[in-house]
């Protein structure tokens, strides 16, 4: 296939990647979906870095279904009430996991936001496998307010600098009304206050990912202060 030019053509390449080094794989927890996801870490790591050294893109996060999103998409499956006719951004998005289950729940409008343009790329095949119509950007929606009703954040509390930000970013949105949902597997940066806990799930991982086979996931409800 003679690649396009331009943006059309970076779209072709980065999807010809993800065809090439992922499969279709239903997430143990959320069982209902499918995913474009690698069946090993590194091979998959390397390569990305070094097709994306000069850009300076982070790594295939979105390769992997990560337990916090994993948990906060089975959270809302059993309960679609909290985003059914919502307007939702499902931000760190990754494979898109958290938009599709909104989407397979009845939310009204769906974002699926991460920096990664690969990541980008994957939520749009992962949705058009669920019959999902989402609008995917890679464009860095924290700090920002686009009158979304419900956000879910998955696994995002890694990274201190990235922890502080969203948790500033998403405390403002729970003043002004919205719902944030928070996915989280008790990474280092979650916050030790202001969350309410809706559920703790054991979701299976895989040792590749994390220090165990099994992790104990809590799905939380972000309150306006800490």
């Amino acid at each position: 296939m003679t690649p396009l030019p331009g943006a059309d053509g970076e779209r072709q390449r980065r999807r010809a990647f993800i065809g090439a080094n992922t499969s279709w794989v239903r997430p143990p927890h959320v069982p209902e979906i499918e995913l474009r996801l690698a069946a090993e870490v590194y091979p998959i790591w390397r390569m990305t870095e070094e097709e994306l050294a000069a850009q300076g893109v982070p790594p295939p996060f979105w390769a992997f279904a990560w337990a916090g999103g994993q948990a906060a998409a089975r959270y809302i499956l059993d309960h679609p009430e909290i985003v059914r006719g919502q307007r939702v951004l499902d931000v760190g998005s990754g494979s898109g996991l958290c938009a599709i289950a909104a989407g397979l729940a009845g939310a009204a409008t769906l974002v699926a936001a991460d920096i990664d343009p690969f990541a980008r790329e994957a939520a749009v095949l992962n949705a058009a496998r669920a019959g999902i119509v989402l609008e995917a950007t890679d464009a860095d929606q924290v700090g920002r307010d686009g009158g979304w009703d419900v956000v879910i954040v998955g696994d995002l509390f890694y990274e201190n600098p990235l922890a502080a930000r969203v948790e500033a970013w998403a405390r403002g949105l729970v003043r002004r009304g919205a719902t944030v949902l928070v996915g989280d597997p008790g990474r280092s940066y979650l916050p030790r206050a202001g969350l309410s806990l809706l559920a703790e799930y054991a979701v299976a991982t895989t040792r590749e990912l994390e220090d165990n086979e099994v992790r104990r996931t809590r799905v939380y409800r972000m309150d306006a202060s800490a």
